[in-house]
C-alpha cells in the first residue's frame, strides 16, 4: 500500500506556472505507475498525465499537451507536475494516484491509491 500527499497548489495569473509535487509513503514506490487528475466544480474527474514506473513512457491530455510536464524522482519517492502556460480553464483540484502496474490508464477507477488533492486557481 501507498500512501500520497500532493503540494504545490495555489492561486496564479493566466500565462503563469506552478509545479505540483506529490511525495509517496514507503519503499516500492518504483513498482508503481503514477497519474495526475484534477476536477473542476460541477465537471468530472477527468485525467491529466501519467507516468510509467520508471519515467520511461509518458502520456497526456490533449488540453495539457505541450504546457504541463509529468515527471518522477524514485530516489526521492515523488512525482512532479510541471504546469506552464495555465489558463483559466485549469482551475481545479488536482489529485495524483498510484497503481501497480506498467502502464499508464486513463480511468480513475484503474488507480487504487489516492492523494487528498491541492487546489490550483488561474485567474483570468
Amino acid at each position: 500500500q501507498v500512501q500520497l500527499a500532493e503540494s504545490g497548489g495555489g492561486l496564479v495569473q493566466a500565462g503563469g506556472s506552478l509545479r505540483l509535487s506529490c511525495a509517496a509513503s514507503g519503499r516500492t514506490f518504483n513498482t508503481y505507475t503514477m497519474g495526475w487528475f484534477r476536477q473542476a466544480p460541477g465537471k468530472e474527474r477527468e485525467f491529466v498525465a501519467g507516468i510509467e514506473r520508471n519515467g520511461g513512457n509518458t502520456f497526456y491530455a490533449d488540453s495539457v499537451k505541450g504546457r504541463f510536464t509529468i515527471s518522477r524522482d524514485n530516489a526521492k519517492n515523488t512525482v512532479y507536475l510541471q504546469m506552464n502556460s495555465l489558463k483559466p480553464e485549469d482551475t481545479a483540484v488536482y489529485y495524483c494516484a498510484a497503481r501497480r502496474s506498467w502502464t499508464i490508464e486513463l480511468q480513475g477507477s484503474e488507480y487504487p491509491y489516492w492523494g487528498q488533492g491541492t487546489q490550483v486557481t488561474v485567474s483570468s
